[in-house]
């Protein structure tokens, strides 16, 4: 399996985004630019790229420090062809690791319903019900002490 890295290059950088658009945003008819967040680019912000051999995004995902313990999982996304694999989970290890390097002890996120099952394989708990994003997926706030 490739390794995980931070995406540095325009290329890399577009696969990325590319991916969060539409495994994240596409599905639901949201416009392209959506999949993309102010503080992406922050000094703090983990990105986790893992690329594919043939240069395409196989999965991503963010951290960005919420607190001064703790932090938060965000835009995880695997590549159909690549599902089942253990490319979420590599990923979400990723960026677990990145959150003990700079000291933070609890991580937070926000699930889409079906990836409930996913995230407490991996010891995060639900907390409790989040929001409906585009009024048609149920979230649920997880959390997991690290």
């Amino acid at each position: 399996m490739p390794a995980i890295t931070f995406p540095r290059t325009p290329a890399e950088w577009a696969a990325y985004f590319r991916l969060r658009y539409e495994v994240l945003r596409q599905p639901w008819q949201q416009p392209e630019g959506s999949e993309q967040a102010d503080d992406d680019m922050a000094p703090a912000t983990t990105h986790a790229l893992l690329l594919a051999p043939e240069g395409y995004a196989a999965g991503v995902g963010r951290l960005h420090p919420t607190g001064p313990k703790q932090g938060q999982v965000r835009f995880m996304a695997v590549h159909p062809a690549w599902q089942g694999r253990g490319v979420g989970r590599q990923v979400l290890e990723y960026l677990e690791a990145a959150a003990r390097a700079q000291g933070l002890t609890e991580v937070v996120l926000h699930a889409r319903e079906p990836a409930v099952p996913f995230y407490q394989r991996l010891g995060y708990t639900v907390v409790a019900p989040s929001h409906v994003l585009f009024g048609a997926i149920p979230h649920f706030l997880m959390r997991r002490v690290l």
